[in-house]
């Protein structure tokens, strides 16, 4: 039986964040890692991945593409709701907007993160974050309720489908007679990926795609591990994987997906479109980059859909054997990890 429809007067996009210019780089790294224990050296070399870039990340400009896509999916086929835009890290930033919203007289929002699993850094922190930004507003602050996850939404898998077969297609024909398709997430500590579900829907992805795409020669990797050298993180690391896939020669190319991420940002752009295929080429390995599901017509018509689920009641729809996840997340879902860990560095 699905939920009581719900009413809501705004929609807030909810993201990462990052810096547009050089002179960005330092305050918005300070911003991720205030309160952690991170050393200054290690934020200082992430931060000459920026300077690669002249310290422009694109995650900022493709939130503005999302939102402008998005506006148009809601003004063509409704509802009409009006869209608005906080950062955990960087301008805008969450309190801002919501002082805003307030301004604006909006009571209610449903909150679009731009995550799609379950873990404390991809679910759970965003929520705090929100909460954070509400209590230095104060009195009359907006209620914020935050859209389920969706990892496993039809026009999540469908979007990301496109997006490998396109990859696949970009490979020169000599080099697809045995095809690699590597998956890719980001990396967290063992300690974090124990309290949730992140490995299992990472999972449950992977087997979507690959069973669409006709495919079972798949692997499920990871990159942008962060933190103190002897701490467990998720592995294998991608740069591992791609030395194993020549040693052991199995494969003639690879296809990296990055599933993890939605937009092609700096993580993405320097950990696999710079030292993944640097490496690749120095070992003479084709390799394609899939796009992240970005602003895919289907993936903007699943945050429409997501959106209906709450203001109109419609059908949940997931694929795979997890099903779709609940609205309000339990009280101790994706807790934080016991034991102090190193805050995830942005790359």
């Amino acid at each position: 039986m699905p939920p009581e429809p719900e009413d809501y007067d705004a929609i807030l996009i909810v993201s990462f964040g990052g810096p547009e210019c050089r002179e960005d780089v330092i305050p918005f790294l300070e911003n991720v890692l205030r309160g952690r224990n991170v050393p200054r050296e290690r934020m200082l070399a992430v931060a000459e991945h920026y300077y690669h870039f002249e310290g422009k990340s694109p995650i900022n400009q493709q939130t503005r593409e999302l939102i402008a896509a998005l506006k148009r999916e809601l003004e063509q086929h409704g509802p009409n709701l009006p869209v608005y835009w906080g950062n955990r890290n960087w301008h805008p930033m969450l309190a801002d907007t919501l002082r805003q919203m307030k301004q604006d007289g909006i009571r209610r929002a449903l909150a679009f993160v731009t995550s799609a699993y379950s873990s404390y850094s991809g679910c759970r922190q965003y929520r705090e974050d929100i909460a954070r930004a509400q209590a230095e507003i104060g009195a009359g602050t907006p209620e914020i309720d935050k859209i389920r996850a969706f990892f496993n939404h039809p026009g999540f898998i469908d979007a990301t489908v496109d997006r490998v077969r396109a990859a696949l297609s970009e490979l020169p024909p000599n080099a697809q007679q045995h095809v690699k398709l590597v998956y890719v997430a980001h990396s967290v500590p063992i300690s974090m990926a124990s309290t949730s579900d992140y490995v299992q829907q990472l999972q449950e992805v992977r087997t979507l795609v690959s069973r669409r795409l006709g495919t079972s020669n798949d692997a499920l990797v990871y990159q942008s591990r962060s933190g103190a050298p002897g701490q467990p993180w998720l592995e294998p690391d991608i740069l591992d994987y791609i030395r194993d896939v020549k040693q052991k020669d199995l494969a003639t190319a690879v296809v990296v997906a990055p599933i993890s991420f939605i937009s092609d940002h700096m993580e993405v752009l320097y950990d696999l479109d710079i030292e993944a295929r640097q490496l690749c080429d120095s070992l003479s390995l084709p390799m394609t980059r899939a796009k992240t599901v970005g602003v895919h017509p289907k993936f903007i018509a699943m945050i429409r859909e997501l959106i209906l689920e709450r203001t109109s009641g419609t059908e949940r729809r997931a694929l795979g054997s997890l099903g779709a996840r609940p609205d309000m997340c339990a009280g101790d879902c994706c807790p934080a990890p016991t034991r102090p860990i190193r805050q995830q560095m942005p790359r």
